[in-house]
């Protein structure tokens, strides 16, 4: 069992985002985690007094309510060693995977969920996450999975289990979830991820954007990031953390030091932002040091509901970014989904690309006779003598955009 260190959250709306807007607790509130293994019988409730009593003496809710209480529990056997002290949580450990069950609404990147990541995945082991249908991914979380042996498992009454981003049905086999082959040798799909997306005309803007800066003393980071929340919704971010729940008020200077310091250690980082309640918008960043300088990687996503323009003013952002802020590249894509930007397991329809931006010295490099005489008529953007060029591909609504945008990296790449 694990007692999380508590974090302050100061930023309005984390605990309603991922707990639900019914649980009670408004910013400032302090946040812990107390987690038990399934591995050793009675960890659960032991847990469970630990988490009541906290609340008991210090004031404060749990969730789940159910869950908490004030017994005593007597110590269970085994509870020091139920669970390989590399992998803290883990309900199951096997040579090939490390599973952990996840019940709850939202399934978010945490601290104890990134350093798992860290730990299990050297390890040569696949980290798989078991939850029921109803759970949901928050974007930093989905993120997390990205390129990594993850598995997100769901559980299904009808086939079992299958594959929450693919779909694939899958069963316990050889010491992890694997998937089932069909008859024809291909993997089986689940009927449940083939359920429509309840989304009701909600959509997703989604923006990956990509800036160099030079590694100077007078660098500071989340300017380009802050831009362009402001850019789409007239405000800054609410909040940022190496983790979630966001707990920092959004402040520049201080994501700018941390970044210094792990730069000095020769480590990258890892952020993320939230909005305000009202307007649902997350991001990641990844802020890493090339031979270029340092650069920002940067997924940017807002929720727009029925009425909205999603796509406005990108144009203006491209050129904000781009002699302001040293935009590389943007590539700016919409889709129909969840307004409040979490990833169900059913299959989504995928992002529509809307527009593609290169850089000023993106351009340059590419040269920019060349850059401007691609596939795609872009818009000159910025100073005549060193323009970023802005690529419309299309009003989301139309997948040959994926086309347009392939034709045109093949220009360019041709260029380099």
């Amino acid at each position: 069992m694990d007692v999380e260190v508590p974090v302050l959250v100061q930023v309005p709306g984390e605990v309603g985002r991922l707990l639900g807007a019914d649980v009670r607790g408004e910013a400032p509130v302090w946040w812990t985690e107390v987690r038990a293994t399934t591995a050793v019988a009675g960890a659960g409730r032991l847990a469970g007094a630990v988490a009541g009593r906290l609340a008991a003496v210090l004031g404060g809710v749990t969730w789940p309510a159910e869950a908490a209480h004030t017994e005593v529990v007597p110590l269970p056997p085994g509870i020091e060693g139920g669970s390989d002290d590399s992998a803290p949580g883990v309900d199951l450990l096997t040579d090939r995977a490390a599973v952990l069950i996840q019940d709850r609404p939202v399934v978010a990147a945490t601290t104890w969920l990134t350093d798992l990541l860290r730990t299990t995945v050297p390890s040569g082991r696949e980290l798989q996450m078991l939850t029921p249908p109803g759970t949901r991914l928050t974007l930093p979380a989905r993120t997390l999975m990205t390129g990594l042996p993850v598995r997100w498992v769901v559980r299904d009454p009808v086939c079992g289990y299958y594959d929450g981003l693919t779909g694939a049905v899958l069963h316990w086999h050889e010491g992890h979830f694997a998937p089932v082959q069909a008859a024809d040798g291909a993997a089986a799909v689940a009927d449940a991820f083939e359920a429509p997306a309840a989304a009701h005309g909600e959509q997703q803007l989604q923006l990956t954007i990509r800036t160099t800066h030079p590694a100077d003393d007078n660098l500071v980071l989340g300017g380009t990031l802050e831009a362009a929340w402001r850019a789409l919704t007239g405000d800054a971010p609410a909040g940022w953390s190496t983790a979630e729940p966001v707990n920092l008020p959004w402040s520049p200077r201080q994501l700018t030091e941390l970044a210094h310091a792990r730069a000095e250690k020769s480590a990258g980082t890892w952020l993320v932002a939230v909005g305000a309640p009202a307007r649902p918008a997350i991001a990641t960043c990844r802020v890493v040091r090339t031979p270029a300088g340092v650069e920002e990687q940067i997924t940017l996503a807002f929720g727009f509901r029925g009425g909205q323009t999603p796509a406005r003013s990108l144009a203006g952002l491209a050129e904000t970014l781009a002699t302001h802020h040293r935009l590389t590249s943007m590539l700016a894509s919409l889709r129909t989904a969840r307004a409040d930007l979490t990833t169900p397991p059913y299959r989504e329809p995928p992002l529509v690309p809307l527009s593609f931006t290169l850089g000023c010295e993106a351009v340059r490099l590419a040269g920019s006779a060349v850059a401007g005489a691609g596939p795609v008529r872009p818009v000159r953007l910025g100073p005549a003598v060193r323009p970023a060029l802005h690529y419309p591909l299309g009003d989301g609504s139309d997948s040959a955009s994926w086309q347009r945008l392939q034709l045109l990296r093949d220009h360019l790449g041709a260029a380099r």
